[in-house]
């Protein structure tokens, strides 16, 4: 099971709507909010993929500005995930090979550069 802390920024001018629609949608659970539109819920999930999932109906809110994860617990996908990295050669195979040119390895390391988080959720999901 996961379970995520997410802060959904507003305006004050929305805040009560969005309060409304936040408390009225089954993917999330409400805790606290504060005068200048920001607002503090959970979500939980039985992947990482399924957390996404939630988080992005939370961005589809109106008014919402921006919904952000800022704490992330996973009990069983941290283990696995442990697992694999022990066991995954630390060096990819690629790097050590002479006959690959150095401009034609492509790094993907930066999660910020990754367009697409679902399908890199779904990587860790099946342990790759």
């Amino acid at each position: 099971m996961n379970i995520s802390s997410i802060v959904v920024q507003t305006t004050p001018k929305f805040l009560e709507e969005v309060l409304r629609d936040i408390k009225a949608c089954d993917v999330c659970d409400y805790h606290l909010h504060d005068a200048k539109g920001r607002i503090i819920i959970t979500i939980e999930g039985e992947s990482v993929d399924e957390e996404l999932k939630k988080l992005r109906v939370i961005e589809a809110i109106p008014h919402v500005i921006a919904a952000d994860m800022q704490m992330a617990y996973s009990e069983d996908e941290l283990d696995r995930n442990i697992d694999v990295i022990n066991h995954s050669d630390a060096v990819p195979a690629m790097l050590n090979d002479d006959t690959i040119e150095a401009k034609d390895i492509v790094y993907n390391g930066d999660l910020k550069q990754k367009i697409d988080l679902e399908a890199f959720a779904k990587q860790l999901d099946k342990g790759q």
